[in-house]
């Protein structure tokens, strides 16, 4: 007790501070070479402890001398990672996790809209269903399951004619691809132009029976609509698709002016549609 009477508020700030420290270095670690040394490091520590409190002398001496020739060999095995880990905390992007996430969002939103105008420019028809707060895993649990990362490559690959995943959805979230081949349910909404295909429909049902937004691309006329609550949007030019899947990849950036602005977006796209 009075050891812990004796702790200073400098001590608790020491110990939180390098805790924090050692989990974004672990954390910047993740899906690396260097993960699985220190998970190799930790397996030698705790047998190192267990041998110490069990007294068993030869065994502390031998693991001792393999910690210290591990951790030797770190900077020459594993240069390429720990520059990277020096780059990242000079910028000072190693203790943001705000702004690692940020990165990683540009990236994807970037893979996407680039995909969706090489869409357009081909006429490829595509049907991008953005999942949300409701999960669809009653609609992706029957389709081919991905969980892949968020590329232009991957995307170009599912939709190519004749690709034997093209004609149906493709279901993600902020992270990745979940599904493809996905079939959604129709909607009978006799508002729907008559002009209006299979996958057009697909992407106003979705958006009726859940929270979801699709971004259809026409395989005719390569415009790209968006659908939300059950309407459908006219034809998108380049700068509202960009902006639609920057916010939807970016959720630090929705703000109460952000989202004023996309109301009035989606009102000038569907006339009554924010009442």
């Amino acid at each position: 007790m009075s050891r812990l009477l004796s702790v200073r508020w400098q001590d608790i700030v020491d110990i939180l501070f390098v805790a924090f420290l050692t989990y974004r270095v672990l954390l910047f670690f993740v899906d690396t070479r260097a993960m699985q040394l220190v998970r190799g490091m930790l397996v030698i520590v705790v047998f190192g402890t267990l041998a110490r409190t069990l007294d068993l002398k030869v065994i502390s001496w031998l693991l001792g001398y393999l910690l210290s020739a591990v951790i030797i060999a770190i900077p020459i095995v594993f240069q390429p990672e720990l520059r990277r880990l020096l780059e990242e905390l000079g910028r000072g992007r190693l203790l943001s996790s705000r702004r690692h996430t940020a990165d990683i969002s540009e990236i994807y939103a970037d893979a996407l809209v680039k995909a969706v105008a090489y869409f357009q420019q081909h006429r490829i028809g595509a049907l991008i269903i953005f999942q949300r707060d409701t999960g669809l895993k009653e609609i992706w649990h029957s389709a081919v399951h991905l969980r892949a990362e968020i590329t232009q490559e991957l995307l170009l690959s599912i939709f190519w004619p004749n690709n034997p995943l093209h004609d149906g959805a493709v279901i993600m979230d902020r992270q990745l691809i979940t599904a493809a081949a996905c079939y959604l349910p129709l909607s009978d909404n006799p508002d729907i132009s008559r002009w209006h295909g299979t996958r057009h429909r697909a992407a106003v049902g979705v958006t009726e029976v859940s929270d979801a937004q699709a971004l259809v691309v026409s395989e005719e006329s390569g415009h790209v609509s968006l659908a939300v609550r059950g309407r459908l949007s006219r034809p998108l030019n380049d700068d509202q698709v960009s902006r639609f899947i920057r916010r939807y990849f970016n959720p630090y950036e929705q703000n109460l002016t952000v989202l004023q602005r996309l109301r009035k977006e989606i009102e000038a796209q569907w006339p009554g549609a924010g009442r």
